[in-house]
Order: structure tokens, then sequence, then C-alpha cells
């Protein structure tokens, strides 16, 4: 969503690397595209104006006059004013000392409030918790519906004892106070901790929506309401929250679609105008699409620094700790890393959610953005199917792999036999990497860039095209003697010499064994080699 924004921050900041001193001129004019980069990604005026203020403040006093690199000083400030807009601080749910605790979500229709409730749950389930959902939206049609099926996907139950309206043309009927005051009380009776009321909403602000959301919120005494907003409403954001934070004074916001095209900088100024924290945001319809929001981090994938402690969050929190503690137990004995390895390593990276998504909170993401917008998700499905078409031998040891073998695993895997070629030279080559970091030997260079499958080689992961080696200089033949008799004894002495060495190598005794009593248990091969000596 705010890949314009990053763009222009980015380009901005180029023009302030490597200059020793910055002046006045050279701040203002910083300061000037600023103000235009964010006008232009829709964050409100009266926030790019106390935003520019600040920078310009703090970028013409000493912390940057005396910098070593003021260059990166202005990034850092700008980088700090960035949080401060975005909230400053993370901030959680706050549950009550006597469950359970009632959270109730509040918006427009549209902004994705039932989804959420689903997504929601989901996340307070994995934390521990025993969340129920209420269904108090009854006017929009089909909505009780949607939070069922959000609800049964999410693990959690539902309180929906009225079944709403199943067409725009029906009458809303039922009361969605009584509704939210009985599921809280069947929540106390079966000891969930936890109630989340999904609310309806309107297309726009009215009194109505407002009168309703209130005695809801008053007759079941919420601890955390929720400020369910659309990232891509541009200006129309800002109006709407100030609305809401009247009408039901919220205690935090939620950002949703921020996988959306839209320019975005709406949602960076809700917190400033509101003085509300956002505390979720929710980026696609899968229920792992959501999470907490941090400031800082959502501050950093906008000047292109990168996300790595979601990213570890993400491992940490999807990444099978068996499979882990295996792949270091096979490097710790020098094992080879195989084809099984690779496709449980791909199926790992596949509970991580989108592949897109994870290099982009890689620092530098914006650079390469063109290759992640071409990167085929399906590539990897096509990639298990190829490895499931192999024998459990050929997955071991996919140096058997000749040309009629990779024919079958084409025709078996519905793929052409160049992907299943593509396939095997892009883990030959990881099978290389593995190998020397196992020795202790660091990340080698990759020709052509490895990459992963359906990226065709991405930048900064290796050389790109393979380097060149150097040939060792070859000692220069000696010049024959002048003297007949004297060639004649080199000559013969240089045969001496080569009669000597194929003597040896015939009987192995320059390794200190001959053939005939040479044995596999006598060679120290690391464990799991002595496959290749069948």
């Amino acid at each position: 969503m705010f890949n314009s924004l990053s763009d222009r921050l980015s380009a901005t900041f180029k023009n302030l690397r490597g200059k020793g001193r910055l002046s006045e001129a050279d701040i203002d004019g910083t300061a000037r595209e600023i103000r235009r980069a964010l006008l232009d990604a829709d964050v409100a005026v009266p926030v790019v104006r106390e935003f520019i203020a600040k920078v310009k403040a703090r970028a013409l006093g000493s912390e940057v006059a005396q910098a070593l690199n003021p260059g990166q000083q202005v990034v850092k400030i700008v980088n700090e004013e960035l949080v401060g807009i975005l909230g400053g601080q993370t901030r959680e749910l706050t549950f009550a000392k006597n469950p359970p605790t009632v959270i109730m979500l509040a918006g427009l229709q549209g902004a994705g409030k039932t989804t959420l409730a689903g997504k929601l749950a989901h996340h307070l389930k994995n934390q521990g918790h025993t969340p129920m959902l209420v269904a108090c939206d009854l006017q929009r049609p089909n909505a009780v519906t949607q939070l069922q099926v959000g609800g049964r996907r999410a693990g959690v139950p539902v309180y929906a004892p009225h079944p709403g309206v199943s067409s725009e043309f029906e009458s809303a009927t039922g009361d969605p106070v009584k509704v939210a005051t009985d599921g809280l009380a069947e929540a106390r009776g079966k000891l969930h901790d936890v109630v989340i009321i999904d609310t309806a909403g309107r297309l726009g602000v009215d009194a109505e929506l407002m009168r309703q959301a209130a005695d809801i919120k008053a007759a079941v005494g919420a601890h955390e309401t929720l400020f369910v907003i659309d990232a891509m409403i541009g200006q129309d954001a800002v109006t709407t929250a100030q609305a809401f934070n009247e009408g039901v004074n919220f205690t935090g916001v939620v950002l949703t679609k921020l996988d959306g095209d839209a320019r975005g900088g709406a949602a960076l100024s809700v917190a400033s105008v509101t003085g509300k924290p956002v505390m979720y945001a929710s980026t696609g319809e899968g229920l792992k699409d959501f999470e907490v929001f941090h400031p800082d981090r959502m501050a950093r994938r906008i000047l292109d620094m990168g996300d790595i402690l979601s990213l570890v969050e993400q491992a940490e929190a999807n990444w099978d700790r068996g499979e882990a503690e295996k792949m270091a137990q096979k490097f710790a004995d020098q094992e080879d890393f195989t084809l099984e390895d690779f496709l449980g390593q791909m199926q790992q990276l596949k509970k991580m959610g989108s592949m897109k998504k994870l290099l982009g909170m890689m620092p530098g993401a914006q650079g390469m953005r063109q290759q992640l917008e071409q990167f085929d998700e399906s590539s990897i499905g096509r990639v298990e199917a190829i490895i499931y078409s192999m024998t459990p031998y050929e997955r071991n040891v996919p140096k058997v792999i000749n040309g009629s073998r990779r024919a079958r695993i084409a025709k078996g895997s519905g793929v052409h036999v160049s992907e299943v070629n593509q396939l095997l030279e892009r883990f030959t080559q990881a099978q290389k990497m593995m190998k020397k970091m196992a020795g202790g030997g660091g990340m080698p260079q990759m020709p052509g860039g490895g990459g992963m499958p359906g990226m065709g080689g991405m930048p900064g992961m290796g050389g790109g095209g393979g380097a060149s080696k150097k040939r060792k200089p070859q000692p220069k033949p000696k010049k024959k003697s002048g003297n007949p008799a004297k060639a004649a004894q080199e000559a013969r002495e240089a045969e001496l010499r080569r009669t000597q060495g194929a003597a040896k190598r015939m009987d192995g005794s320059s390794f200190g064994a001959g053939t005939k009593d040479l044995k596999p248990e006598d060679l120290n091969l690391p464990k799991g080699f002595e496959k290749y000596l069948r």
C-alpha cells in the first residue's frame, strides 16, 4: 500500500548521501520533497504540517550539524517522527481483571468488521484465550451467516439467536442490544474469557448508527471498543474516525485492507488526528492475514529498512521446531542436503504465508519490487508436485536422475521437462551452499543469483552470472640442453619419474594403503555418505 510513498522518500534521501555537511537550503529542499510525498500519499494536511515542522526544527538543530553523517541523521529523524504520527508505541488489548473481557467492533459498512471478528478470535485463541463471537449486525444481508462461517474457521463458538436478514429487501428485525447482553450472559455461563461483539455499520455516518453503537457499548460495558476502518477510503477516513471517536469514544483503531494498492496515507493520519493508537492491521482474507500493529516496524517498512522482527516472529510462530532440530543435526553430522529436505523447507515457508509478503519485509525490498510482483506463488506447488513424482531413492540420491527419469517425473507432475531441469539445477546450487555452510565456509556465491523457484534469480542473493575462475599459472617447460649427452640423461630421469608415479597410483601407496586392502569404514567418510558407494 505504501509503495509510492516509499519510492518518493527513498529518492529524496538519495540526494543526501555522501554530503559531509548539510546547508539550510539542503534541509529546506528535503523537507519540501517529503511534504509533497506525504500529500501525494493522501496524508491529512494538518498532520503533514505538524510533521514537517518537527522534522525541520530537528534537522536544523545541533544533532544534524554535529553528526558525522548528516544524511543518515536526517533519515533517523524522519523515521522517529514517522513512528510518532503512527502512534508512538505498540498497544495491545487490556484484559479485564474479572473476565469476560468485552471487545466491541464499530465502523462503517464494508470496512471488514465481520471478517476481522474471526481473525481477532483466531489470534486470541492462539494466545490461550477462549473467545466467543456475538452477532449483533442484524441489518446487513447474511452478516450473521458470515460471522458463523468465520467462527467455524477460527474454531470458536458464535452466539447468534437471531438469523438477521437474508436480502436487502427485508426489513431488519430483532434488538441488537438484547442480543449483546444475552451473549455476554451466555459467555459468563460457559466461562469464556473474551467476548467479541460484531455490530452493524452504515454506508455513512448517521445518528441512528451512533445511537445503536453507543447503546450496545453502555449495555455490555465494553472494555475495548475498536474502530475498524478501511485503509483505502482516503481522506474521508479522518472525518469518519473523528465522528466515531465523538460518538462511541473508541479505544483503538484497526486498519483493514492494507494489502490494497491505494495510497494509504489516510491510515497514517488517523492515530495523529484522534489520539487513539492503531492496534491491529489486517492484510488479506485469510485468518492468518492479521498482525499486531507496531508503529516502529511500519515506519521502517515505509522507509524501505525492512521488518526483520516481524519476519522472525512469524517464523517462530509457524516453524516446526522438530524439523528445525532435525536439520540442525544434519548440519552437525555433515550429511547431504536432499530433495526431501528441500521439500520440507519449502513446506515450512508456506506455513508462514505469502512469499511476496515475507520477501517484502526484507531490507531493500522496494528495490526489487518488479521481481516480487512477478513472483508466481503457484510455482511452489509445481515444485512440490515434481518432488512428489520422484521415488524416495531419487529424492535422496538426485544424481541418479537421468534423462529418462526426468521425462517420467515431468509426465507424472504435469510439467515440462525444462521445469524439472531448472529445479534440479537450483537444488544443486542449494546443496552446494548447504555443504559450504556445514563446513563453516559461510554463504557461497551462487551462479545466476540462485533465488526461489519462480523468481528467476533475485538481486542481492549471490553473484549475477557466476564469477570466472582464475586459471593457475602453468609452469614453463624446461628448455632442453644443447649438450646431447646431458639431454639424453634428462630424458632418462624424466621417464623414471613418470614410471615411479604410475606405480604409486596403481598400488595406492601415495594414500598410505593399497587398493586391495581399501575398505569404506577406513575412509572416515561423513555420516550418510555410504549410499554413494553402492
